[in-house]
């Protein structure tokens, strides 16, 4: 269901640089940061002909996948018209379209399916059901890219209490992550974990792919390929 804040789509940027602001970056950061650790958990070569984009928003993450993948179809989907009305004056081009939810058809065309920040919206008893609909959205052997805020890092919940769309979700463990793909038919290729130091701590960086698999960093990354 659409959540009654997001639907103040062009005030979207201002409430979630709120948050954002404690770690001294912006979204475009960890856009980056996102979709750099998905590369390198992707198996060698992995060139997706079709993305999905599941809960899109204003459609910066879509554009970047545009970019990322240039021969690649992209499609964000979303459940707020307002939201999907910016991100095609935004971001719209040939090879990259949006759609409501409501209207998207899940037909076994996509190789990856990208969703970072969407399931702690959901309700849980709601979350098998969508998962499902992505399971219909991929192809066999395709992707899923489930990125989601970390509990389990007191920065994470701090930046949520900050965003006003963020202040009523209910992030989930990493283990309950992989327990969810996995009851919905996805084989779990692993989790990773990302974004352990703010702008102030930037010179620890470098350490931060080691750090990947403790589970500490402010998102984490469960991947996990459809049967």
């Amino acid at each position: 269901m659409p959540e009654p804040l997001f639907d103040f789509s062009h005030e979207y940027d201002q409430m979630l640089h709120e948050g954002l602001k404690l770690s001294g970056e912006d979204k475009a950061y960890f856009i980056a940061g996102r979709l750099t650790e998905l590369k390198r958990r992707l198996p060698a070569g992995f060139t997706p002909s079709r993305i999905l984009d599941f809960g899109c928003g204003t459609g910066a993450t879509s554009a970047v996948f545009k970019q990322l993948f240039a021969t690649s179809e992209v499609v964000g989907v979303d459940a707020s018209p307002q939201a999907l009305a910016l991100a095609s004056r935004d971001h719209g081009q040939p090879g990259l379209s949006f759609q409501t939810i409501s209207d998207f058809v899940p037909d076994t065309s996509f190789a990856l399916c990208y969703v970072n920040g969407v399931f702690h919206h959901i309700e849980p008893e709601r979350r098998p059901k969508v998962l499902s609909l992505i399971f219909k959205a991929l192809r066999p052997g395709g992707a899923l890219a489930l990125f989601e805020n970390n509990p389990w890092n007191p920065g994470a919940r701090w930046v949520m209490s900050r965003i006003p769309f963020d202040r009523d979700a209910k992030p989930f463990s990493p283990p309950a992550a992989r327990r969810l793909l996995e009851a919905a038919g996805f084989s779990v290729a692993g989790q990773s974990f990302l974004f352990y130091f703010p702008r102030m701590l930037s010179f620890l960086r470098f350490a931060e792919p080691v750090l990947a698999r403790l589970p500490l960093g402010a998102q984490y990354l469960t991947l996990g390929f459809k049967r």
